[in-house]
């Protein structure tokens, strides 16, 4: 387990609730990777983000999925590519990511709680 934080720590990550919009292999990047364009509504718009997803998702089936991601992290330049948020995800038994999003449908720019 990791060191204990305080509630404010945890209030200082903005994790929000967005919807892939857009979405294509990225084969310039050094491991397997997918761009991907997220919606997170009229407060923060449209992001994106490299992820390595590339086994259990490919850029026609991202379309429309419900994802969750941190949004105030500075971007990062991945290869030629702005990265600016982190979409967030859990390992599967081989260590693979599995994306992770609300079981109901919320709206674009919800916050985590």
């Amino acid at each position: 387990m990791s060191e204990a934080i305080s509630f404010d720590d945890f209030l200082k990550v903005d994790i929000r609730k967005g919807t892939v919009v857009k979405a294509e292999q990225f084969p310039e990047a050094r491991k397997p990777a997918i761009k991907i364009w997220v919606d997170f509504g009229d407060e923060i718009g449209i992001k994106k983000s490299s992820a390595q997803i590339t086994v259990h998702y490919n850029p026609d089936a991202l379309i429309g999925k419900e994802v969750m991601a941190v949004v105030n992290f500075p971007p990062r330049q991945i290869g030629k590519f702005m990265s600016e948020i982190l979409v967030l995800g859990v390992p599967d038994e081989a260590g693979e990511v599995v994306l992770i999003g609300p079981d109901q449908t919320v709206p674009n720019g919800a916050r985590l709680f």
